[in-house]
């Protein structure tokens, strides 16, 4: 056309334009560009497969909307199974598609939030084990913490184990203090951390069907505690309407996509201690924040100073030891020594350990169950009176947590499958002996006399294992003389140094 302009030669503007002069002529006589020549086709070039079906379908659609088309196609493979195919499923779904566009029921609408300046933080859990993060060599199970400026998008992390209250505090102060600023909210979604049961608030009318009802989790009295100290109002969200909580559940994806790169590029996977790899994990966080400091630097100009300590990262109870000799710590039991047993013990119960101090003094420093109804039993804190009631073994109900390792398992079977060994409660004081000589030496020196016995096919005796481990641990100290020093030498070195002076 812009040839034609120049100089009116069909010709010359077809050649220039690597066109044939026919369709060249065309397009003149059109006057049309060849985009605008295309004509909608109001034809079908094939018969419709689904056209005998499609008022049913229909029905089904009206009847329940939720439907998808992959299970419609399912029922008419089933009904007709002669008519219709595999590859005609994609036929279908798009049949659908148009029918709901056109026809369908109305679709929730979600509205985007412009988010002010430093009015609010959100907080949320995320599992990262697609990144197979070792420590020393075992894979290390754990969560991470996300706290997100949802105007800046400015993130942190710290590394957990749990969705617990202590997990939570943790994650939010280690965010403020980095931050040195406090937004006016802070936002969960309706973790067990945060919140408790459902309760339904309504205004006027208070029918569960009613649209005014609001189904809100109402908070604990330990998050409450943490927002009044940095001076936060709680929010949360709606039960199940987790895209509230938006910036900080999309953040995920991007934040792993970084991990997996960075140590793509480190050459390993494996870290010395948890500290290290969340001391990775920050730095990397740290890198993404990079690119967003001009909108944090709006965020902290109108965010209020962090002016308060930093709260411990622990919880106190006040437990009594029982008389089984054990403490309850949450839905949890441990042993104790049991000279502690009627005592209150003090327990600061941390994210990852429990320690139990009876005034100042630590009786138990141990790594923090996780679950429900879990048991942790030290047999050196029991085994001295189970020595002395061998018939308590048999049905004792931690017995399981009595055996450290499997050789101390398989020493227990072969006592009991010996022959001759006397009664039941005479073979479980055998094996009770043998453990009483792993509490009062070496557990190490025992399990490898045990080893030795074992693979010996000899009995398994505490004297055979007491008389194996006086050999394996006698030292022959040599009878060395003490050395007589000779003090002549030094009174020769300070009469020399008189005269010199």
């Amino acid at each position: 056309m812009q040839e034609m302009a120049k100089h009116g030669h069909v010709g010359r503007a077809a050649v220039k334009a690597d066109m044939d002069r026919k369709t060249a002529r065309k397009y003149v006589a059109a006057g049309r560009l060849p985009s605008e020549m295309k004509t909608e086709r109001a034809w079908r070039t094939r018969e419709d497969p689904f056209a005998e079906h499609w008022p049913l379908i229909v029905a089904m659609l009206e009847e329940t909307p939720e439907l998808e088309a992959k299970t419609i196609f399912e029922v008419l493979v089933e009904k007709h199974a002669d008519r219709y195919q595999d590859g005609q499923l994609r036929t279908l779904q798009r049949h659908v598609r148009q029918w709901r566009a056109a026809e369908g029921p109305e679709r929730e609408v979600f509205f985007p939030q412009e988010h002010r300046p430093g009015e609010a933080a959100q907080t949320d859990f995320t599992n990262d084990d697609e990144l197979r993060v070792t420590i020393g060599g075992e894979l290390f199970v754990h969560l991470l913490c996300v706290f997100v400026l949802p105007f800046s998008n400015w993130q942190w992390v710290t590394v957990c184990f749990s969705e617990s209250m202590a997990a939570l505090r943790r994650g939010v102060q280690s965010a403020l203090f980095r931050l040195g600023r406090r937004p006016q909210f802070h936002q969960t979604d309706n973790s067990t951390a945060a919140t408790h049961n459902i309760v339904t608030t309504a205004v006027g009318p208070t029918s569960p069907m009613d649209p005014t009802a609001s189904t809100k989790r109402p908070f604990n009295a330990e998050y409450l505690a943490l927002m009044r100290h940095f001076g936060m109002t709680p929010r949360t969200i709606e039960v199940g309407e987790s895209h509230q909580n938006g910036d900080v559940e999309a953040s995920h994806g991007p934040l792993k996509r970084r991990l997996e790169q960075a140590l793509l590029l480190r050459g390993s996977r494996d870290f010395e201690s948890r500290e290290a790899w969340e001391a990775f994990a920050q730095a990397i966080a740290d890198k993404g924040n990079r690119g967003r400091h001009d909108r944090l630097g709006q965020e902290l100009a109108v965010m209020r100073v962090v002016d308060v300590a930093k709260l411990p990262e622990f919880t106190v109870l006040d437990v009594r030891v029982t008389e089984w000799s054990t403490i309850r710590v949450k839905p949890c039991a441990y042993s104790v020594p049991s000279r502690l047993i009627g005592a209150r013990l003090r327990v600061q119960v941390f994210e990852d350990r429990i320690v139990a101090r009876l005034g100042e003094d630590v009786q138990l420093d141990v790594e923090r169950l996780r679950g429900d109804r879990k048991r942790r039993i030290d047999y050196r804190h029991i085994i001295w009176s189970l020595v002395q009631k061998p018939a308590a073994f048999a049905r004792y109900r931690y017995r399981e947590e009595l055996f450290p390792s499997l050789s101390f398992r398989r020493a227990y079977d072969a006592i009991h499958e010996a022959t001759g060994g006397g009664g039941e409660v005479k073979r479980d004081l055998e094996y009770l002996r043998i453990l009483h000589l792993a509490a009062t030496h070496l557990e190490a020196d025992v399990e490898t006399a045990l080893d030795l016995l074992l693979r010996d096919n000899r009995p398994i005796r505490a004297d055979a294992v007491k008389a194996l481990i006086a050999t394996e641990t006698r030292i022959d100290v040599p009878n060395v003389a003490p050395p007589v020093v000779d003090l002549v030498g030094y009174d020769a070195l300070l009469t020399a140094q008189a005269v010199a002076s």
